[in-house]
């Protein structure tokens, strides 16, 4: 299989550029799991400090800051980022 049949590009050119923005793309795919991954915990101490001192698990109004500033930096999309996010540091509630 060849480039062109992978890609779906009609130029071995427009191939090898696809090619090469892919292998951009998987990196930085790597890089933001990373990234999540790194959140969750820093989440899950936040979480337990919050729980030991005898607070609740969540702070809602923590959580729509979080909200806003995803939705103003990437639009209506970002919103729902941001709700995934929010899940995967602290469950569904």
């Amino acid at each position: 299989m060849t480039a062109i049949d992978v890609t779906g590009a009609r130029t071995s050119e427009a191939a090898d550029l696809i090619t090469g923005a892919r292998e951009r793309i998987d990196a930085l795919d790597d890089r933001i799991i990373g990234l999540i991954q790194e959140r969750m915990a820093v989440s899950a101490v936040i979480q337990e400090a919050r729980i030991t001192s005898g607070g609740r698990r969540v702070n809602l109004s923590r959580e729509m800051e979080v909200l806003t500033h995803y939705s103003e930096a990437l639009g209506k999309p970002g919103t729902s980022l941001a709700m995934t996010l929010l899940e995967l540091c602290r469950g569904r509630i």
